[in-house]
């Protein structure tokens, strides 16, 4: 567990910097400062994207085997 205040940061690695901007109540504004190529994501957001994915996937996989049982009857 690390703790850090307004204006504080920590660093991830040599190249992510993570900095708490504000504090107020129980809400924390973070400043992420990272390279271009590393997507920086919400927790939450990130899950329903992989949900999406998921779901993606196994419609196409669906559609696939539908094909696969279609041809295969003629």
């Amino acid at each position: 567990m690390l703790s850090r205040k307004a204006g504080e940061s920590i660093i991830l690695g040599d190249d992510i910097e993570i900095t708490v901007l504000e504090v107020k109540g129980d809400s924390v504004k973070l400043g992420i400062e990272a390279p271009k190529e590393i997507p920086v994501w919400r927790k939450e957001l990130a899950e329903e994207i992989e949900k999406a994915n998921v779901a993606a996937a196994r419609a196409k996989e669906a559609e696939a085997l539908a094909r696969l049982f279609k041809s295969a009857k003629k």
